[in-house]
């Protein structure tokens, strides 16, 4: 039975991957609880704090054991919980040795650390998509450095860019996530064992040892004290996630809109079928742009609950901790999905520079108003200069003319300056400032 858009066998594939959907099914999830008993276990066991042979019968038979899944339903929703009916069912396969299973532990160390296990699971992928990501945008900002096209602020033409500069900026916000992702890493992926009460009491002198060789056991982090209810770093995480589908939401956005018919500067990769529409046959809906648009709401929401499940009571939670089971899995979820659409759009993307010089010189030169004035400036002063073009753009705009026509017939103008120099000045290509530098500076950062 499937219930959820991620789950979905219909729209699944849109909204998250196969692997990130692995990383937290029912089965793998089990598989960590395992894998971190079975840590604790063969630490203990290399300490002396329980036998060593029942240390090793764990660690050799406890993931060979078949669980009743019925079972561990049923007991799950009477405790509340599913490490007590899964140590049950392992201390009885496991016959003696069962019953040093979880020795020194609580529920919430072995599911946070399962959890922490996924997570790094979780990060790889991440990761690896996002990477490609970079690699992509990269290699679009090479190929596009001086590709010029307009430049919009509040949806109107503004001034010359290249779309070399905007893939440029789209490459650093996905670099950044990247840099965090790093700095993130030592902070989330730290295990949890503190037992009970976050002491360690049942271990006596002990406990800190344990802890110390189950981390080594896993690959994870010591941590400094218990986290039971301090979950700054997975709500940290939530928040990174939520970084990542933004960024891609912004991307997503720009693209959509230059792909409306009105703009027509680029398109997703065209597959037979892909965006059609039921009744309009000529639709090129921006499939992977929407589902990364909705994404990035859907995190944001989750990234909000990882940190309201944040605050915490006392030692041990009462409802906060059960939101993070929905927060972090479909956060990681939601944002892999967004990934693989960015990493699929733009793997393909087409870029139709004809239409962005077309759409650049729509506006009949306007768009190099302010050009023109700075090169009246030194002449007018840059007050008179503004007045000037200001009126000389109003009659472009009234009768439809191009700006360098008005101005070249403007007597005041024409006494000032050269034609070939009010051509010049009216040469989008010519006003694109620091646009190149910036996307060499931009390019050699990650070279």
């Amino acid at each position: 039975m499937h219930s959820t858009l991620i789950d979905s066998r219909f729209l699944g594939g849109l909204f998250s991957t196969e692997a990130m959907r692995a990383v937290f099914s029912d089965t793998a999830t089990l598989d960590r609880y395992v894998d971190t008993e079975v840590a604790l276990a063969v630490a203990q066991g290399k300490l002396g704090v329980i036998p060593a042979e029942a240390a090793a019968a764990i660690a050799k038979h406890a993931h060979g054991i078949e669980l009743d899944l019925e079972r561990l339903r049923r007991e799950t929703h009477n405790v509340g919980y599913p490490i007590l009916p899964l140590v049950h069912q392992l201390a009885e396969g496991l016959g003696e040795a069962g019953r040093y299973l979880h020795w020194g532990a609580t529920t919430q160390d072995i599911m946070d650390t399962a959890l922490v296990l996924q997570i790094r699971d979780a990060l790889v992928l991440i990761e690896s998509d996002l990477q490609g990501v970079a690699g992509q945008l990269r290699r679009l900002t090479r190929e596009h450095r001086d590709t010029p096209m307009a430049g919009r602020t509040h949806l109107q033409h503004a001034l010359p860019t290249s779309f070399g500069l905007k893939t440029a900026i789209w490459l650093g916000m996905a670099e950044r996530n990247l840099e965090r992702l790093a700095q993130l890493r030592p902070r989330v992926l730290v295990g949890q064992f503190a037992g009970a009460g976050g002491t360690l009491a049942s271990l006596g002198e002990r406990g800190l040892d344990v802890q110390q060789a189950m981390m080594s056991e896993l690959g994870l982090g010591v941590p400094a004290t218990t986290w039971h209810t301090a979950r700054d770093a997975l709500a940290e995480t939530a928040q990174w996630l939520g970084l990542i589908t933004a960024s891609l939401a912004k991307m997503a956005f720009d693209v959509s809109l230059m792909m409306a018919n009105e703009f027509g500067e680029v398109y997703e990769p065209f597959v037979p079928g892909r965006g059609a529409s039921s009744t309009m046959p000529q639709k090129r809906n921006p499939i992977s742009c929407e589902v990364m648009i909705g994404a990035a709401k859907t995190v944001r929401h989750l990234a909000g609950l990882a940190l309201d499940a944040a605050v915490q009571d006392f030692e041990r939670a009462t409802g906060p901790w059960q939101a993070e089971w929905v927060a972090l899995p479909e956060a990681f979820l939601h944002t892999a999905g967004a990934v693989s659409q960015a990493l699929f759009m733009l793997t393909g993307l087409e870029v139709d520079a004809q239409r962005m010089r077309k759409n650049l010189d729509s506006s009949g030169g306007l768009i190099v108003a302010e050009a023109v004035m700075m090169g009246l400036a030194p002449i007018l002063g840059r007050n008179e200069a503004h007045d000037l073009v200001y009126a000389a753009c109003r009659v472009s705009l009234e009768q439809h003319r191009p700006l360098a026509e008005v101005l070249k017939q403007d007597p005041k103008v024409v006494s000032l300056t050269s034609a070939e120099t009010i051509d010049a000045l009216c040469e989008p290509q010519n006003y694109l400032g620091s646009t190149g530098k910036m996307i060499d500076r931009m390019l050699e950062r990650g070279a």
